[in-house]
């Protein structure tokens, strides 16, 4: 896919299936709350590609989704928590050969992908998770929060 018809593409619907239905003791469900803060988005990353370097996933498929996780974690960073005490929760979720990476914030402002020129150095992030992934989203918080969700999916080519 095109950059510049990534970057045309909006969030796909939401699947039927939720990572929160899943029991934290599912060995395809792994979640991290961190604080927001941009000094944890390495730890981040680090946690992302070790669990994926654990299912032996091709080199591209888990650069793909450490940088689409990373620009997910960013904005909700920037965008999503307004408070020195807020917390991002970052999932991922192996099903078959489709991971789903989803990133919980507690502000309800919902992004939204922008037509950048090039000469800015910012608003880049969704269409980056558009080029990447097989499609991505915005779902509401769990019950009981605020906030919201942001996900997107890979299929997982190459697998053994």
């Amino acid at each position: 896919m095109t950059a510049s018809r990534a970057h045309r593409r909006g969030p796909s619907p939401s699947p039927q299936h939720d990572a929160a239905v899943l029991p934290r003791t599912h060995p395809s469900l792994v979640r991290t709350t961190v604080p927001a803060q941009p000094s944890r988005a390495a730890g981040v990353r680090d946690m992302v590609a070790e669990h994926l370097t654990l299912l032996r996933l091709p080199s591209e498929c888990l650069d793909n989704a450490v940088l689409a996780t990373d620009e997910l974690f960013a904005n909700a960073v920037r965008h999503g928590s307004p408070g020195p005490r807020d917390t991002i929760t970052v999932t991922l979720e192996h099903v078959g050969h489709e991971l789903r990476v989803t990133v919980a914030d507690r502000s309800s402002a919902l992004p939204r992908a922008r037509d950048t020129g090039g000469a800015e150095e910012s608003g880049r992030g969704l269409a980056i998770v558009a080029a990447l992934s097989e499609g991505w989203g915005i779902a509401p918080a769990d019950p009981g929060t605020t906030g919201k969700k942001v996900w997107f999916t890979l299929a997982l080519r190459g697998m053994p």
